[in-house]
């Protein structure tokens, strides 16, 4: 095992010889306690355990616990919840900061949700919404046939669904190029200029949509531009591979490149959406989002970050009936 104390989701799988979506079921349901360190979501060998006896009907004889001790676990089951519901474990997939600051809002407005999060791509994360892995998914996948974000991707990979898409914010995204661009990066063409090494972002990524988009569109081959081969896993990483000079050119958002101190070089500005199943289920949880998107305090919270556009924040993009 990969760490003795924790197990993987895949190593749950396994052992208990389920799938990975059946271990993810469990998680989401509260039967599996589970966090997210990195990438990676663990569960406790403790937790499993305990899972394990509770699945075979074995319960062992204890004393009965102190009064103090009574409201502790209570408190721990129902997740400060004085009403007593049941916590559900809710999977918000995206790697944008905007997405953590959702999460912490959501649990102020209804102490029964837990928010896990998964840093995972734009395409990668509506999969995972199609294999019932995660709740709330952020995209901002550029569709080049229409010249529209999500809304063509979204339908494609959902189809058969009902689903509800909500504008989160709008940000500028482009190229990041070494202070003063000194290879003279102005369009995708450039990038085939001789001389020229791309960081590529990883396969699933909104950012990597955007490329092989304007790839197509210009007619530019992967194969015959250096470094496209090479991928990172987020913008800071893109940006800090051009800061090192470790490649003259690579593509993400804005506030990464002040980040690093590389130049950016501005190219479309890109609709970060969130997308929900309609269920009876989350009723209350779209209504929430929405609610807390088009909070003033909320807004302002992702107004001090700065680098973000507001002006459709909260407005439903598309949604089936």
């Amino acid at each position: 095992m990969s760490n003795e104390n924790s197990y993987t989701t895949e190593e749950i799988a396994k052992l208990l010889r389920i799938s990975k979506l059946t271990v993810y079921d469990l998680i989401k349901k509260g039967e599996l306690p589970a966090y997210r360190v990195g990438r990676q979501m663990r569960v406790d060998a403790s937790d499993l355990e305990a899972y394990k006896t509770r699945a075979k009907g074995e319960y062992r004889q204890v004393p009965s616990p102190s009064p103090q001790a009574s409201q502790i676990q209570q408190v721990i089951l129902n997740g400060n919840n004085t009403a007593g519901s049941a916590v559900r474990n809710i999977i918000i997939s995206g790697q944008d900061v905007s997405l953590d600051m959702l999460a912490t809002q959501l649990t102020q407005k209804d102490k029964t949700i837990r928010p896990l999060r998964s840093y995972v791509g734009s395409l990668n994360s509506l999969v995972a919404m199609y294999n019932g892995e995660a709740d709330i998914v952020s995209t901002h996948l550029y569709d080049g046939d229409t010249d529209q974000y999500n809304v063509p991707y979204v339908r494609r990979i959902l189809s058969g669904h009902r689903f509800i898409i909500v504008n989160m914010l709008s940000r500028l995204a482009g190229f990041y190029v070494q202070p003063g661009n000194p290879k003279q990066i102005s369009s995708w063409k450039d990038l085939t200029k001789p001389g020229v090494r791309m960081i590529n972002r990883e396969k699933g990524s909104g950012a990597r949509t955007l490329i092989e988009e304007q790839f197509r569109i210009h007619g530019i081959a992967g194969k015959d531009v250096p470094g496209y081969e090479r991928e990172e896993a987020n913008h800071l990483a893109v940006a800090g591979a051009v800061a090192r000079k470790e490649a003259d050119v690579g593509v993400g958002i804005e506030k990464a490149a002040s980040l690093v101190g590389v130049d950016f070089l501005p190219v479309v500005r890109e609709s970060y959406d969130l997308v929900v199943m309609k269920t009876k289920e989350n009723e209350s949880l779209i209504r929430y989002i929405v609610e807390v998107l088009q909070s003033a305090s909320f807004q302002k919270e992702l107004e001090a970050i700065g680098g973000y556009d507001l002006r459709h924040t909260g407005q439903v993009v598309y949604e089936t009936w």
